[in-house]
């Protein structure tokens, strides 16, 4: 809810131009979490044993990412992911409707840019799995020095 109402509140006040930089994003974020979903779901334990016998902090957190993968997963591509594709979807239209009521395309433009906002996402997607399934190791391994580091600055309450 609150993305819907950032975007419906960002896409009435700034030029179609803007617009076309916010649908990039939200496919961008929609793909990227796909692709960490997916290398997580894939990835092997093996290499961040290794890693965490050497005492590589991040090393870890990618051990627990692999173990605990369905849920991991799920987060990414069935949460995030998907919520981006939804946004992504609804600021198309949005633009396209903008295009519309204002003349500057007709239906037949509308159409173009509801296929082309498709083509895109479907397409940066599937190389995006080829991505995550071929270099699943080393993915999770930078996801998992950002969970690292994001983990160092966690409040500690115990007494």
């Amino acid at each position: 809810m609150l993305l819907s109402f950032l975007s419906n509140g960002l896409l009435s006040d700034i030029n179609i131009a803007a617009a076309f930089l916010i649908l990039i994003f939200f496919i961008l974020v929609g793909a990227l979490f796909d692709i960490i979903g997916l290398a997580i779901a894939t990835a092997e334990e093996k290499q961040f044993h290794s890693m965490a016998s050497r005492k590589i902090q991040s090393a870890k957190y990618a051990v627990k990412l692999i173990r605990n993968a369905e849920k991991a997963s799920s987060i990414c591509n069935d949460v995030i992911a998907d919520i981006a594709g939804i946004m992504s979807g609804a600021t198309g239209t949005a633009i396209a409707a903008v295009l519309f009521i204002t003349e500057r395309a007709n239906i037949i433009g509308s159409f173009l840019i509801t296929a082309g906002v498709a083509a895109f996402t479907v397409g940066i997607k599937a190389v995006g799995k080829s991505v995550a399934i071929n270099h699943s190791g080393e993915i999770v391994n930078i996801v998992s020095k950002i969970i690292y580091f994001f983990s160092r600055f966690k409040i500690n309450n115990k007494k």
